[in-house]
């Protein structure tokens, strides 16, 4: 007899491990329709509580996997190699970090997605330039690695239709921070890309999904775990999200950061985390012989970020959206900037038009925050810390409202005041 969806329930709430026929029947009834949003939302509750093994995780990422297709890229002539991010607020690394390993030698095959409250989606970013489109067929896929070497554009509606019905229900029954419910949702979509080599930016801090190294430690290691029993050569670095990335949060603004370092220039962190990730991708892909520094400060990987834009409509050489009010935030006394917190920064740009709440929501390509001052710089009364980008002015107090804590001026004798290291930890087989 098949299980029924009451039996894996229980099963998981009495602390109980799913066998194989459970994890496979539930995923393919809830995909099918067959299994009710209640019951796979009483069974994601239950994971949360009670966890699940390493065996678990693994079924449960190939029922996700086998919901859906695989996609099966033709040989491009380069190794192909992929990364994910677990979001951030500022984290636009995909957009250099794409062109920078293709002109290093591999290709990308980047499916992203879009952005879901104060962490921002990297092809909402990318639909700031004019004409660019994120729909690609395989086929399209296939012929702008070949020609350009890499490609960021949406997944398909087929690729792992499981984890797409279940990550909106985890969204809004509380379930979203369960690692195994993380990882599988992660790496069951990158497997089924057919990638030949993964790394993963787990984030870490006040901004991330994972709050603490530990916590960041073991979704590294799950997925890991899970990468390398399907093959898929994986590794993971733990970096930090207490601060945001770069000086630009917000969709045109971060792509006007991107192309700065792909120009050679661009702020420190986001070139020290974009070549600490290429030197990873071109590690797995075999490309040891080849320095991503060298690469990203000649400004060699900057034609082809021309190339893969114009490849899917867009102009890489059109203005990019500018917001009808840009309102600075001024230091109220003399100190030093002692905190910026990512989650504040991230919630105001939210709010000011650069997120959504809902999938369904637009978002304003020009709205967002451009930070003006690092932690631990010395900043006078009146200085602007930041600036915010809108075209709804009503915004403004939420944004000003949701910055009022995470902003810290402090007195220069109460010690100083240092950006926390960016690179945390790794995690390898």
């Amino acid at each position: 007899m098949a299980p029924s969806a009451v039996e894996v329930i229980n099963a998981k709430r009495d602390g109980g491990r799913l066998t194989d026929e459970q994890i496979d029947w539930v995923l393919a009834g809830y995909t099918a329709g067959d299994v009710a949003d209640e019951q796979m939302a009483a069974l994601a509750m239950a994971i949360l509580l009670n966890g699940m093994d390493a065996a678990e995780v693994a079924r449960w990422t190939q029922a996700m996997i086998d919901s859906g297709e695989v996609l099966s890229l033709p040989d491009v002539g380069r190794p192909l190699v992929d990364k994910h991010s677990t979001g951030g607020v500022g984290d636009k690394i995909t957009l250099p970090l794409a062109p920078l390993v293709a002109a290093c030698g591999a290709a990308v095959p980047q499916l992203s997605g879009r952005g879901l409250g104060h962490t921002g989606g990297t092809l909402d970013k990318l639909e700031s330039i004019p004409g660019w489109r994120a729909a690609l067929s395989l086929d399209e896929i296939a012929a702008q690695l070949a020609d350009v070497g890499a490609v960021i554009c949406a997944t398909t509606p087929t690729l792992a239709p499981a984890d797409r019905k279940l990550y909106a229900l985890r969204d809004v029954t509380g379930t979203v921070e369960s690692i195994p419910l993380i990882a599988s949702s992660i790496m069951s979509k990158k497997i089924a890309e057919g990638t030949g080599g993964l790394v993963l930016d787990v984030k870490v801090g006040s901004g991330a999904f994972m709050k603490t190294l530990p916590h960041a430690r073991e979704l590294a290691a799950t997925m890991v775990e899970i990468g390398t029993a399907h093959g898929l050569a994986t590794t993971a670095l733990l970096t930090d999200m207490s601060v945001p990335l770069g000086r630009a949060v917000g969709n045109a603004l971060e792509v006007a950061e991107s192309v700065e370092v792909l120009r050679g220039g661009g702020p420190a962190d986001v070139v020290e985390l974009t070549v600490a990730l290429a030197r990873e991708m071109l590690a797995l892909a075999g490309l040891t012989d080849v320095d991503p520094v060298e690469v990203l400060a000649s400004g060699a990987a900057y034609p082809v970020w021309e190339r893969m834009i114009a490849a899917q409509g867009g102009d890489p050489a059109a203005p990019l959206p500018m917001a009808r009010h840009v309102v600075p935030v001024v230091a109220q006394t003399d100190g030093v900037l002692a905190q910026c917190d990512a989650m504040a920064v991230g919630i105001a740009a939210w709010r000011l038009g650069a997120g959504r709440a809902r999938k369904e929501d637009t978002v304003q390509a020009a709205a967002g925050v451009r930070l003006l001052v690092d932690v631990g710089e010395q900043v006078s009364a009146g200085q602007p810390l930041l600036e915010l980008h809108t075209d709804t002015p009503q915004a403004l107090p939420g944004a000003r409202a949701a910055l009022a804590a995470g902003l810290v001026v402090a007195d220069p004798g109460s010690g100083p005041a240092v950006r926390p290291p960016l690179l945390l930890d790794a995690v390898r087989p």
